[in-house]
């Protein structure tokens, strides 16, 4: 036993895990890597590479996989007799279970751990080969191992030692040197020639499992790492319910939440609002679970997105071709879709240029979700964090420039200071914003959106939210203060801002602060309707405001 073969960690790690109060048993997915172990031989494609025995799977951080990574290695692995993790799991119905449970020699290695003081890629690399040939050296004393063997020699020589002995590889975040600073690109395709030469070609691999976040296929200049088949959330189906928890997995999580919370805070419609929204190719629909988890735990709802240098990126990539991306995050920010084509690749790069580049790397790095060949920002929690990005940067021109006004409306709108909004209005009309063409309703919300921007300092803003007998354009809910005032904004284009107002009371939006029958009023200030219209002859904005209720 070893700190990478057959390595106790995984197997802790994951207890941990399988006993914490919101754990998914996602153990289903053993019966896939199973198959491709009993059935190797039958799965060559046509370069004659037994492909499936080398699996690849890139999903963005805080997806779960590492969680997955130690499970595999907790079961398959030698290092720690974990029959009581598993006997409790889905994976114990299986004939197979107890034939390969603890039954192979596994080595895993977190490539995301790194030396003190390291300031090399030499000091990296040769801290996981030492490692990795002292755990070699000790389990097999007689292969001839010395401190001048590569790794694959040492595993080739333990081979023809002992023909039967092979080894399932779990290599988690295997993409985490890319990103260190002192990498050189010398370095970079120094490690891709020290991965091929791991694991290419090599009889001693009986399996290899790779986890990363972004692809590996733009990283081997050539077929180094070809072997691989990958699997990434935005083009492949297969493996991807075992990343994320879908709908019925937060059903039961909430219900766990509520018998385990004598004071339940967080709602089950709170958890889709702010972490649901990803997409898998084939439409499910999946939750960040790292953040489900920590929001049931906390028993709060919040953002738990951790920036992390390199990972969190989303400034610099904007800044990269700000011009092009800028309407987009406008659109994006105001629940809009926006057309991209999603390369997987395109993050690979820091260099990025073009929009379709920048947008794919926000993909694949989990800022943005996507779907039928649109973007969108997926849920609350990251809304809030490109919303502080566009008060934050500069860079945005006029979207930036209109969100600091967002203030100054809000105060205007409390105080039904119609001037004062149309003053502001105007002014984002003479930006020549490129949204202020008002093609369709979204253009005009986009900028609404922006000019409102503060308001969710103090307010829940939600957008076609269903309310009395339709659905409103926004409603901004008091969440701070419930003794604040609500508001209900409509938009047109080509109609007036009466008309607005009209519709508001006609469709009974109101209702949306009137609460339940018997149940306690959440919100007892007033309710503002408010009009914005624009007329494309004209091209002058109105606006109107109604109190329609007054609780105080």
């Amino acid at each position: 036993m070893g700190v990478y073969l057959n390595s106790k960690k995984p197997a802790l790690l994951y207890r941990n895990e399988a006993g914490a109060a919101y754990f998914v048993d996602k153990t289903p997915m053993l019966e896939e890597l199973v198959d491709l172990l009993e059935h190797q031989d039958e799965s060559m494609d046509h370069t004659g590479i037994i492909g499936n025995r080398y699996v690849c799977i890139t999903r963005p951080r805080r997806f779960g996989k590492t969680v997955i990574a130690n499970m595999i290695a907790s079961y398959f692995g030698r290092g720690m007799d974990t029959s009581d993790i598993f006997e409790k799991l889905a994976v114990r119905k299986n004939t197979w279970y107890k034939k390969h449970l603890n039954n192979h020699n596994v080595i895993h290695i977190m490539f995301n751990e790194i030396p003190a003081q390291c300031k090399s890629y030499p000091q990296y690399i040769s801290r996981i080969e030492k490692r990795l040939l002292a755990d070699l050296k000790r389990e097999f004393p007689n292969a001839g191992i010395d401190g001048e063997t590569a790794v694959w020699d040492a595993l080739n020589q333990i081979l023809e030692l002992e023909e039967e002995v092979k080894f399932i590889f779990v290599l988690d975040e295997w993409d985490f040197i890319f990103h260190r600073s002192f990498v050189t690109d010398a370095d970079k395709a120094d490690y891709i020639d020290f991965m091929s030469n791991l694991l290419k070609d090599q009889p001693y691999v009986e399996f290899a499992y790779m986890t990363g976040i972004l692809p590996i296929a733009k990283y081997s200049s050539g077929s180094e790492l070809n072997m691989f088949s990958e699997y990434p959330m935005v083009s492949k189906i297969k493996y991807s319910e075992y990343f994320g928890f879908s709908d019925e997995e937060v059903d039961k999580l909430y219900e766990r939440y509520l018998q385990l919370t004598e004071k339940p805070e967080v709602s089950r419609e709170g958890l889709r609002t702010w972490y649901d929204g990803y997409q898998t190719i084939n439409g499910k629909r999946l939750y960040n679970p790292r953040s489900v988890i920590c929001a049931l735990s906390d028993n709060q709802l919040g953002s738990y997105w951790t920036n992390s240098g390199p990972y969190d990126e989303l400034f610099y990539y904007v800044r990269k071709n700000v011009d092009d991306v800028r309407d987009d995050i406008a659109l994006m920010a105001a629940g809009e879709s926006v057309t991209a084509k999603v390369q997987e690749y395109a993050a690979t790069s820091m260099d990025l240029r073009t929009k379709d580049e920048i947008l794919s790397a926000m993909v694949v790095y989990g800022f943005l979700c996507s779907n039928n060949g649109k973007v969108s920002i997926p849920n609350k929690e990251l809304m809030d964090k490109f919303v502080d990005m566009i008060r934050k940067e500069p860079s945005l021109g006029y979207v930036y420039c209109l969100s600091k006004k967002s203030e100054q409306m809000l105060k205007a709108t409390l105080e039904q200071d119609t001037d004062t909004m149309l003053t502001i209005l105007e002014y984002a009309h003479n930006t020549e914003t490129p949204l202020l063409n008002y093609s369709n309703e979204a253009e005009l919300t986009a900028l609404v959106n922006l000019v409102y921007l503060s308001a969710r300092d103090s307010y829940r803003v939600e957008r076609e939210d269903k309310a009395g007998t339709g659905y409103v354009d926004f409603i901004f809910y008091p969440e701070t203060d419930r003794n604040a005032d609500g508001i209900i904004l409509e938009l047109k284009v080509g109609h007036t801002a009466e008309e607005a107002i009209q519709q508001i009371k006609e469709k009974k939006y109101v209702l949306r602060f009137e609460g339940k029958l018997g149940e306690k009023r959440k919100y007892t200030g007033r309710v503002l309707g408010v009009g914005i219209a624009y007329d494309k002859k004209s091209k002058a904005h109105s606006c109107k405001i109604e109190v329609l209720r007054n609780f105080i």
